[in-house]
């Protein structure tokens, strides 16, 4: 066996799996959004069929991609999306980079079972953390309580079915995916570096600026974009949490498949949403890539 061909036959299983599971589905979805609502089932008129004579006669159709762009709403939703989602990413970081910091220079012996803490909330059901949220934030939770009982407010505050209790959740939700990549690039960053930084003058916070920060980079970006991409498509933290003024993609969504049952434009909203999200992501790897490939 060659070895072109042995790592042909390791990354045919990878791919063939993504090919299944991404590419066929996105198919389908692409091809309804190129489909007329209709009132049936399925609420889409096919793309094709065959005519007298065995033509083949082709009825795709732009109109919910003009309606899509026509229509402020969908502008707006992907907008505050973008918003939410960005400032949630922000709030991880800032909070998951001094854990993982934290953990990757502790004891060895402390590593895996600080670990296994941030991992400790997927052992419970999401929805139900979610919910959890609820009591905690509404008018008379435990938020409010603690705050009144220090003194800090003098009447409860409105933070549920606001978008600060969205990101709140979220920021909650997604914090180990931050963690995690984190961890793993700091706890493989060579120490030996912050020691020559120190023999050569810099101060530990100066070397963290110049030695640290830089090498960290990568689990910087792997960490917003696990973070990013889920969050910006998120229903059920916004239906929970947000108020009816917290109009995210993910609702949009809802409401087209289930309450408008207008399949088509759904299928254009989430199809808009992936390039949105894919084509930009695809020019910060090409260009860490070529960056990458210059400074070698």
């Amino acid at each position: 066996m060659t070895p072109r061909l042995g790592r042909f036959l390791v990354g045919l299983p990878p791919y063939a799996w993504l090919a299944l599971f991404f590419l066929v589905p996105f198919l389908i979805v692409l091809k309804i959004s190129l489909s007329e609502p209709a009132a049936g089932i399925p609420p889409y008129m096919p793309l094709w069929e065959w005519g007298e004579g065995a033509a083949l006669e082709i009825r795709a159709t732009l109109a919910s991609y003009a309606g899509l762009f026509g229509d402020e709403l969908y502008a707006y939703a992907y907008v505050n999306s973008i918003r939410i989602a960005g400032i949630a990413t922000l709030g991880c970081l800032l909070i998951g980079y001094p854990a993982a910091y934290a953990i990757a220079r502790s004891p060895t012996a402390w590593r895996q079972s600080l670990l296994l803490l941030v991992a400790l909330p997927f052992w419970t059901s999401f929805l139900i953390r979610v919910y959890a949220w609820i009591g905690i934030l509404k008018t008379e939770g435990l938020l409010n309580a603690l705050l009144l009982g220090l003194g800090v407010i003098t009447e409860p505050l409105q933070i549920l079915q606001t978008d600060l209790a969205v990101i709140i959740g979220m920021t909650y939700s997604y914090l180990p995916f931050m963690v995690l990549p984190l961890y793993a690039t700091l706890e493989k960053m060579d120490l030996s570096l912050l020691e020559a930084a120190a023999d050569l003058g810099c101060k530990p916070h100066q070397a963290f600026l110049a030695v640290t920060l830089p090498l960290s980079v990568p689990g910087i970006v792997a960490g917003s974009l696990l973070v990013f991409i889920p969050a910006v498509g998120e229903f059920v933290i916004p239906d929970l949490l947000g108020g009816p003024d917290t109009l995210m993609i993910g609702k949009v969504l809802w409401a087209e498949f289930f309450d408008n049952r207008d399949w088509p434009m759904a299928s254009a909203v989430a199809v808009a949403m992936l390039v949105v999200l894919v084509v930009p992501i695809m020019l910060i790897q090409s260009a860490r890539s070529k960056a990458e490939e210059s400074e070698g």
